[in-house]
């Protein structure tokens, strides 16, 4: 790594300083303070950390500091009434504060010379298919004062909450702290550290307020994937931090892949890798209708044969399944159930800590009405991923089902607000009208219910929960409305139908929805 500013190049490959190519002459530990400094030079770095980097932990007196950063000041050309390149925090510690620019090792670099860093960028990225993730070091806008630290506390964060998606492959922050936007363009950064997207972002702190932004960039064209900005009072920064972590973590859960699913369209089929082919196919998963699953399904076989190891892939092929029984679109409802549950158990011996492995695995239960088997999986699926906002929606319905009536409000309630663009959010909406339900409030159970059913992309089954709901509302022309729409989209589902694919706990529940459906003129099959 070459890091560049004003006239000087400092080399950590060859252990050089260079000003306009000639070499400078300096002691091990200059240099070593001198990389230490221009690394960091987001933050202020405190005597403590640099004896600690420098010497090692050694016992040194501060005299001895001061000499070699006075001895750096030198090599640059800078003293300590100028400080042109290092400023001197009284009584704290120093800070690099020329603009640098890193970039590649000139031997590495020349390797690609006739092509341009974007397309060097693209080449590589041809190659690569499982997705990865760079998160830079965010920006301090101003002086920041004692939370300039948040600059280098968020994204370190970041790292350790995105690290547990088993998908993406996160770039330890030893490399990835090496850089920053705007220091280097992001087809550079994604040569340089081998990576399809950055995370980067901005902390700014006037008076008493603060405001954090984050993007997401496709590093292959520097176009902005998803970007937030997220602002409030100084005090509630803890508060803050927390937020950003889930909301964050959620954004790519779906922005990614979804951006995946978008290269993948451009390619032929035939070229397909596993990741793409499997990106592709949630696109068409999320659909609930016959014609998007068996697509799906067609993509994650492909991902599976391309890479028999694939976990999310087995995964996606009992999501199939599932769908296949949960919406009745095959005559043999008990071999989709058994292959759900196959697909679902490859999965997790594959990939036990994955998320959507033990999401996939716990909705196999739910099949069989065994709601105290699913809520096992979908509980180890969020305590493995706190923020999979897919995993805590299907535990609120599983309890919902149950009657756990406010811990499933609870949840359902807080994956509504982790995932707001969710595709299933259609079901996390009808998981809410159910908790109304349960406790008999039918006005707001119907509000929540007509709302599903309005979504774009909810099933046919989120009407019927809005037909039953406004039964209960005693709002037959509602009622009548929905009960017509499901009609219209499938003729042949029953109350028996109804009850099988949601298996409610409650005798009293189950007999009050099955009259409610047999009133809508929705008789069991003979």
């Amino acid at each position: 790594m070459i890091y560049r500013f004003d006239s000087f190049e400092l080399d950590l490959a060859t252990v050089e300083l260079r000003d306009g190519g000639q070499v400078c002459k300096l002691e091990p530990q200059v240099f070593a303070l001198l990389a230490l400094l221009v690394e960091n030079r987001e933050r202020l770095v405190s005597k403590e950390e640099i004896i600690d980097k420098v010497w090692d932990g050694r016992v040194v007196s501060d005299a001895a500091v001061a000499s070699r950063v006075k001895s750096a000041r030198q090599a640059l050309g800078d003293d300590g009434k100028a400080q042109r390149f290092v400023r001197t925090i009284h009584g704290q510690g120093y800070r690099f504060v020329a603009h640098a620019r890193a970039s590649r090792d000139t031997a590495i670099w020349s390797a690609d010379s006739a092509d341009t860093a974007a397309g060097a960028a693209i080449k590589h990225f041809d190659t690569i298919s499982r997705p990865s993730l760079a998160v830079l070091p965010f920006r301090l806008i101003g002086d920041g004062g004692r939370y300039a630290a948040l600059a280098v506390a968020v994204p370190d964060e970041l790292i350790a909450e995105l690290s547990r998606l088993r998908w993406l492959f996160i770039t330890a922050r030893g490399s990835s702290f090496r850089l920053r936007a705007p220091d280097t363009d992001f087809s550079e950064i994604g040569a340089l550290l081998r990576v399809r997207y950055c995370l980067s972002g901005t902390v700014e702190v006037s008076d008493r307020n603060i405001a954090i932004a984050v993007e997401l960039v496709d590093t292959a064209d520097g176009g902005i994937v998803w970007a937030e900005r997220f602002s409030g009072r100084i005090d509630d920064v803890h508060s803050m931090r927390e937020n950003i972590r889930s909301r964050v973590l959620m954004a790519l859960e779906i922005q990614i892949p979804a951006h995946e699913a978008a290269r993948a369209r451009y390619g032929a089929a035939e070229d397909l890798d596993a990741w793409s082919a499997y990106h592709l196919g949630l696109q068409h998963m999320y659909r609930f209708n016959r014609v998007d699953n068996a697509a799906a399904g067609t993509l994650f076989r492909r991902a599976v044969a391309l890479d028999p190891q694939f976990a999310r892939a087995h995964a996606g092929l009992s999501f199939i399944h599932f769908q296949t029984a949960f919406m009745r679109y095959s005559d043999d409802i008990p071999a989709q159930i058994a292959q759900a549950r196959r697909c679902a158990e490859r999965g997790v011996e594959l990939d036990p800590l994955d998320p959507f492995v033990n999401f996939t695995m716990g909705r196999t239960y739910w099949l069989e009405g065994d709601l105290d088997g699913s809520l096992g999986w979908l509980e180890r699926s969020t305590t493995i991923s706190p923020h999979y906002a897919q995993g805590i929606y299907a535990r609120a319905w599983t309890e919902a089902l149950a009657t756990r009536t406010q811990e499933a409000r609870l949840h359902v309630d807080l994956a509504m607000r982790l995932s707001p663009l969710d595709p299933l959010h259609y079901a996390m909406q009808g998981t809410r009208a159910f908790t109304h339900m349960s406790v008999g409030e039918h006005v707001e159970a119907a509000e929540w219910a007509d709302r599903a059913a309005r979504s774009p992309g909810s099933h046919v089954l989120i009407a019927m929960i809005a037909a039953v709901a406004n039964v209960l509302k005693n709002d037959p022309v509602r009622a009548a409305f929905w009960a017509q729409n499901v009609r219209e989209r499938n003729s042949a589902l029953t109350s028996e139908d109804f009850g099988r694919a949601f298996p409610m706990k409650s005798d009293a529940m189950r007999v009050q929805v099955q009259q409610a459906l047999a009133q809508l003129g929705f008789s069991s099959r003979a």
